[in-house]
């Protein structure tokens, strides 16, 4: 149908931008909807900011989305702090993820029903700390020692 390799070139562009685009907004759709954005609004009481939190999430996805699809090469140009920005960056998407999983458990209500299955009256909070440090020893374990299959 399309001969022309411009032609489609720029068709398969097109529908590569659309199918990408669609499936950011529903991300971020996704993430809006249970809460992990205005719970971290709420919880560094920065509700003045939400233009600035609004366009660091959008940049974020774009930046992100770049630096998949062209694979920059920052590993060579930032050589002698790396591995600090690594570090750095390995912490905020620990938080991120953290987040993420504790808004859906409590968009699913999760916690009232494991504290109520397994007969836990007080220290919800210890359970909660002594899950994220079962899956940091687990993380750890995974990239130390290079667990990967």
């Amino acid at each position: 149908m399309f001969t022309n390799p411009l032609l489609r070139f720029l068709l398969l562009a097109l529908i590569g931008l659309s199918a990408g685009s669609i499936i950011a907004a529903g991300v971020f759709a996704f993430l809006a909807i249970i809460g992990v954005f205005p719970r971290l609004i709420g919880k560094t009481k920065t509700r003045s900011h939400i233009m600035l939190y609004e366009t660091v999430i959008v940049s974020g996805g774009i930046f992100g989305n770049f630096w998949d699809i062209y694979e920059f090469p920052l590993t060579q140009v930032f050589s002698p702090i790396a591995p600090v920005l690594l570090a750095i960056f390995g912490v905020c998407v620990g938080v991120f993820v953290g987040c993420l999983a504790m808004s859906l458990a409590e968009t699913l209500k999760a916690l009232p029903v494991i504290s109520r299955r397994i007969r836990l009256s007080v220290g919800l909070q210890y359970l909660i700390f002594s899950i994220a440090l079962g899956k940091l020893a687990g993380s750890l374990l995974y990239f130390f020692y290079g667990m990967d299959g």
